[in-house]
């Protein structure tokens, strides 16, 4: 076997481990309930206060896994325009201006409801990221290490993989090993 050549068990040593994924899932699960049950029994709150924080909620978390995914895409070589990745950036600052300016005018609220809202937010946005790149990594692992049918022969498997540029390879972990990949070929 060839040095560059790498094997589907030290690939398959980059997966997040199963402790890791449901780690972040149970983050996000706490961090989201947390939110949402503050805001169910929240009784010096009205219904569009309430409305305001779930929206709030809902653009921080879509917009935190907008920006992931388009900045791993960057760095993979993926082609993404600026206006994206530009409008993902601002969404996700719009959130949390929001949330912040929103609990520093909510008088009805003690010093420790406030923290309590803000920690429930930031949690929940670095797990809704943190699961979104293991997703990604457990696919990209299930991608290069899938066997194929060979168009030459059909009795031989190949490590499938995607074409991308030889100098965006090397800009990722996964773009190096695509790299090792397709030179052991």
């Amino acid at each position: 076997m060839n040095n560059d050549t790498i094997t589907k068990s030290q690939l398959a040593a980059y997966k997040p481990t199963t402790a890791y994924v449901g780690t972040s899932w149970a983050v996000m699960l706490v961090g989201v309930l947390a939110y949402l049950l503050g805001l169910w029994n929240a009784q010096s709150m009205l219904l569009n206060e309430k409305g305001y924080y779930l929206a709030v909620l809902a653009l921080g978390l879509y917009s935190a896994i907008s920006l992931q995914k388009t900045l791993r895409d960057r760095s993979e070589g993926i082609p993404t325009t600026n206006m994206y990745y530009l409008i993902s950036w601002a969404a996700l600052g719009l959130s949390i201006a929001l949330i912040v300016m929103g609990l520093m005018n909510a008088g009805g609220l003690s010093l420790s409801e406030k923290g309590f809202y803000m920690m429930a937010f930031t949690m929940s946005l670095f797990a809704a990221v943190t699961i979104q790149k293991n997703t990604r990594d457990e696919a990209q692992i299930r991608t290069l290490t899938t066997p194929s049918i060979s168009d030459n022969t059909k009795n031989s498997a190949k490590i499938a993989h995607q074409t991308s540029h030889e100098s965006d390879a090397s800009k990722s972990l996964f773009g190096t090993v695509k790299s090792k990949i397709d030179g052991g070929e």
